[in-house]
């Protein structure tokens, strides 16, 4: 495998590496939203949640546009969710409840 296809794989894995990341994503699964709604939504201070977006942005994961005052967001590529949901899946079934930082109900 070619070192810079091995390089733009971890420069895209590392973007998603940062749980409001994900959750960013999660927001924008089904719809289009501007920062003036994910602020709220996600409960983040505009300062980070505008960090977060640009790495998302600059990883090729989201495109922006601007609409007057707003700047809108949407998934650029929505087989972002099929990595997404590989990795909630091998999460829920092989990380032990330590590690991730799961109780367990009975804590």
């Amino acid at each position: 495998m070619k070192k810079s296809l091995i390089i733009q794989k971890a420069n895209l894995l590392a973007a998603l590496a940062h749980p409001n990341r994900i959750r960013i994503l999660e927001q924008l699964r089904t719809e289009v939203k501007c920062n003036c709604e994910l602020a709220p939504a996600l409960g983040l201070e505009q300062s980070n949640l505008s960090r977060h977006l640009k790495v998302l942005t600059q990883a090729g994961i989201l495109i922006s546009w601007k609409d007057g005052l707003r700047v809108n967001f949407k998934i650029a590529d929505h087989r972002i969710f099929d990595i997404l949901d590989l990795a909630e899946g091998i999460a829920t079934n092989t990380v032990p409840d330590e590690i991730s930082g799961v109780r367990r109900e009975s804590e």
